[in-house]
């Protein structure tokens, strides 16, 4: 595991940006990660999906755990999956420095909150689109991190959907109002189309799958996105 900076948190407002694996060659899992960190990812967005909380499969922990020698940038693990709390010590082993849970999850979201906690890691949540912003404001005084889904989960190529930003604001607005800082994360369909929204809507990290890994040069298309902001 990592150290995650704090300095990430709240004192940089440059966007940061997280190549999502799930667009990557998984045939070069390695060499992806290494190209990746030399085009200027600031987080490696690892999607983990069980097959059921969506109807898609990834990989699990042994993979990321394989993958964590090849680079030193942060692992962002997304885990889209039902039952989160019986895998955390496995990707905490593996090397994430940041799990992200989703609300939706059957877990009881508090306690594997903690538990991710408990490990020193930091722990995100994550939104569905039809789930409410005002749903997390419960774990606020948890979580590090907030994942905004800007597509239905489980597939990468989907179309960004502008009418998740206006979740944004609420969740700053409560955030500033009780003292917490907090990171938002968005994810799904964003690309140099689309990440002005995010910006104008004060994300603070973009996750962009096929955005990234399709371009011909996935360092110019990294700084574009910076630039873009």
């Amino acid at each position: 595991m990592l150290e995650v900076p704090d300095m990430l948190y709240m004192e940089e407002k440059e966007m940061k940006i997280a190549p999502s694996f799930l667009s990557c060659d998984f045939s070069k899992f390695g060499e992806e990660l290494v190209r990746m960190d030399k085009a200027g990812a600031d987080y490696i967005h690892l999607d983990v999906m069980d097959g059921h909380f969506v109807p898609n499969i990834t990989f699990g922990a042994p993979v990321i755990k394989w993958g964590r020698p090849y680079t030193k940038v942060p692992f962002d693990v997304h885990l889209m999956i039902d039952e989160p709390h019986r895998y955390i010590e496995d990707f905490v082993n593996a090397g994430a420095d940041i799990i992200t849970i989703h609300l939706e999850c059957s877990s009881n979201i508090g306690d594997t909150l903690r538990q991710i906690k408990s490990y020193g890691v930091k722990a995100g949540l994550s939104i569905k689109p039809k789930t409410a912003a005002e749903e997390v404001f419960p774990y606020m005084e948890i979580v590090d991190w907030i994942l905004i889904m800007t597509v239905e989960p489980g597939f990468g190529g989907q179309s960004f959907m502008a009418d998740m930003m206006p979740k944004v604001k609420v969740i700053k607005d409560y955030a500033k109002t009780h003292g917490k800082e907090i990171i938002i994360e968005a994810d799904g369909g964003i690309n140099a189309e689309t990440i002005g929204m995010c910006q104008d809507a004060g994300i603070d990290v973009a996750v962009s799958g096929t955005g990234v890994f399709k371009a011909d040069d996935a360092a110019a298309a990294i700084s574009a996105l910076k630039a873009h902001v």
